[in-house]
């Protein structure tokens, strides 16, 4: 019999994913995926290995664990359009996380990750009006209604990045609760964050030769001075968080008001850039439902 994912934690991109999917697989009876983000049922290149490959990611599991799995491809409309299809016709009964991050917050960190990885080479005010991803990835109510005109509301429990990280062991009991786990689980605080972008180096051509490598880390150890080894590391690495100016801010704040104002109406609360933080973090969000929908 073939195994398939409980829940999915499907986004957002750069809203502490990879920390919740760390923190969720060293609970008792939760296992988690590997590779991570498998990307099955958005990327054409994982989705044409079949069913059977991506159940495989599941087998040889302890009986009655919960099976889980971290694609933040799944909420990145429009670059894939088939994600929505796919999982209902395969997971019809899954259960979805979805974190939000204050959403300027989450297009810088989405800027910067793309930096590192060499993707984006221009500042990030020509970034946001080049690569269209940078907003719609941030525009929640854009990426959550499909979710819900196909598995309906219930289905996904919205997670907000400021109480994750504020009220953390309430917020993963919470989330816990959702998946239908049972038992307490318990928050390790000792975690390091994943995934921080604003710490790596820059990507270029054989980089993973001459940087992961752990014959060329010796190297340059052995070979090169520490002052030349800093000096290089330095003009790779973003030294300063970028910063908007005024008027691209502004606009910024007017394309996500409007996304959030539908976020809060189904949440039941006034929600913008200017509140978001306060109010996503001082209280347990949840849907709000009118005649069972």
């Amino acid at each position: 019999m073939s195994s398939l994912p409980d829940f999915i934690i499907i986004g957002a991109m750069k809203s502490a994913t990879s920390t919740l999917r760390d923190q969720l697989v060293q609970q008792p009876g939760i296992f988690m995926s590997d590779p991570k983000e498998p990307n099955f049922f958005s990327d054409e290149d994982q989705y044409c290995k079949g069913i059977d490959w991506y159940s495989g990611l599941f087998s040889n599991v302890p009986p009655e664990s919960l099976l889980g799995e971290a694609s933040t491809h799944y909420t990145k409309l429009p670059t894939y359009p088939q994600t929505i299809t796919r999982l209902q016709e395969h997971l019809p009964q899954a259960r979805f996380i979805y974190i939000m991050r204050h959403p300027i917050d989450r297009l810088i960190s989405h800027y910067i990750h793309e930096w590192s990885m060499g993707v984006y080479r221009c500042s990030i005010e020509k970034a946001i009006a080049q690569y269209r991803e940078l907003v719609t990835y941030g525009q929640y109510a854009f990426q959550l209604e499909p979710y819900f005109e196909a598995f309906g509301r219930g289905a996904v429990l919205p997670v907000f990045f400021d109480r994750l990280i504020d009220h953390s062991q309430v917020e993963l009991e919470r989330i816990c609760k959702f998946i239908g786990h049972e038992g307490k689980p318990e928050w390790f605080e000792e975690q390091q964050p994943s995934n921080v972008s604003s710490q790596r180096i820059r990507h270029f051509p054989l980089y993973t030769m001459l940087i992961d490598s752990d014959i060329a880390t010796w190297l340059r150890r052995k070979l090169i001075p520490q002052k030349l080894r800093d000096a290089v590391k330095t003009r790779l690495t973003m030294q300063q968080r970028p910063r908007l100016s005024e008027e691209v801010l502004l606009n910024l704040e007017e394309l996500f008001d409007q996304d959030l104002l539908r976020v809060g109406g189904w949440l039941g609360v006034d929600l913008n850039c200017r509140n978001f933080k306060q109010v996503t973090a001082e209280k347990t969000p949840d849907w709000v439902f009118i005649d069972g929908k």
